[in-house]
């Protein structure tokens, strides 16, 4: 079966990341570790949840000169990691130099995404950043810039996911956090949309976080989103 379902580890002690983790059927999802967690326990804790079976989307957001987020992608393929993200906005010659970097990765090479518009912002928030464009504008054309620097695909809203699967090539990864059922509160997400809606519009990969880590059982949440996508297409 395709893990299309990516739980945001969105804690910051490893004591709560693993008593979730050790919650959760490695078969059915990878796992998301973000900023919070690992600035707070670091590689150490990558390490332990990746030698409990699961596969890491290490969800940093690098965003700098060329030269840094090379040779910080660099220590990302030395962790082993499954997938990892840069800033698109971070230009051209950064996400190409990002994927340059993992060349000499020949087996086991993580996947490579660029970050196009925060899910949290909506058109009032770009606008007040000097963005003119609508959010799918903007989406569209980091989308596109990330497509010619040879990354491996893009984090974009549900929403976007349709625009985006028509314009860019089958091969092309679409992963979207915002994910929410219709009974899941939508917190701090402006641009959400149902599991199943967001597969049938064209992501590969979906981000969940509080409706599986702060359900009552998160592996049956898990296995709720997983049923919920199961057959769509």
């Amino acid at each position: 079966m395709e893990k299309r379902v990516i739980v945001a580890l969105d804690f910051n002690s490893s004591d709560a990341a693993l008593h979730l983790v050790d919650s959760l059927d490695a078969s059915l999802c990878r796992l998301k570790i973000g900023k919070e967690l690992f600035t707070a326990c670091g590689p150490e804790l990558l390490k332990q949840i990746q030698d409990r079976g699961f596969e890491i989307f290490l969800d940093l957001k690098f965003h700098d000169i060329p030269n840094t987020v090379a040779k910080a992608a660099k220590v990302v393929g030395d962790m082993g990691v499954w997938m990892f993200n840069v800033h698109a906005s971070g230009g051209h010659a950064m996400m190409e130099a990002a994927r340059e970097a993992l060349l000499e990765f020949e087996q086991g090479r993580p996947k490579l995404i660029a970050v196009t518009v925060l899910t949290s912002l909506a058109q009032e928030d770009l606008n007040q950043i000097g963005f003119e464009r609508t959010p799918e504008e903007q989406v569209s054309k980091l989308a596109f810039l990330t497509r010619d620097a040879g990354l491996d695909g893009v984090v974009c809203s549900a929403a976007e996911t349709g625009l985006l699967r028509a314009q860019l090539p089958k091969d092309f990864c679409l992963v979207t956090p915002g994910i929410r059922r219709a009974e899941d509160a939508a917190g701090d997400q402006k641009r959400v949309l149902g599991p199943a809606d967001a597969v049938r519009s064209g992501s590969n990969f979906l981000v969940v976080g509080r409706p599986i880590t702060q359900a009552d059982s998160p592996n049956e949440a898990l296995k709720e989103f997983n049923s919920a996508i199961a057959g769509v297409s």
